[in-house]
């Protein structure tokens, strides 16, 4: 099992995660929030996810089912990990997050099946919490 120590951009948050494929796993979601966010995620058991520093600063944002629970750095905005709301005993972990990443590497991440999920339907949005 490798450990992985990711941050956001301004390094307020930092977090561990542990990745079982390292970053073979990986995903992108196709929900109307995810589109628009266009991250690639590794997916992980909820208890595999640490956050080390910034628990304060990190923002929750959800939407329609308000199952999924979207985490972003309140003082740069980037998108850390989220709660899936299609298996909530995981979390994505943005993996623009870890320094040894070049996203460029991984524009072949295939998209998942959210959009057409009813559930994720636009209408359903219900703004910031």
């Amino acid at each position: 099992m490798a450990s992985k120590v990711g941050r956001c951009h301004c390094g307020a948050v930092h977090f561990e995660v542990e990745l079982d494929e390292g970053l073979k796993a990986l995903r992108r979601c196709d929900c109307s929030f995810c589109r628009r966010r266009w991250a690639v995620m590794a997916c992980v058991p909820a208890e595999d996810l640490r956050v080390l520093k910034g628990t304060d600063v990190l923002t929750l944002y959800q939407w329609g089912t308000r199952v999924a629970e979207h985490f972003f750095c309140s003082v740069c905005g980037i998108y850390t990990h989220h709660r899936r709301r299609s298996e909530p005993s995981q979390f994505g972990i943005n993996i623009a997050c870890f320094d040894d990443v070049d996203v460029r590497d991984y524009m072949d991440v295939p998209y998942g099946g959210a959009a057409s999920s009813p559930s994720d339907a636009e209408p359903g949005w219900r703004g910031h919490r």
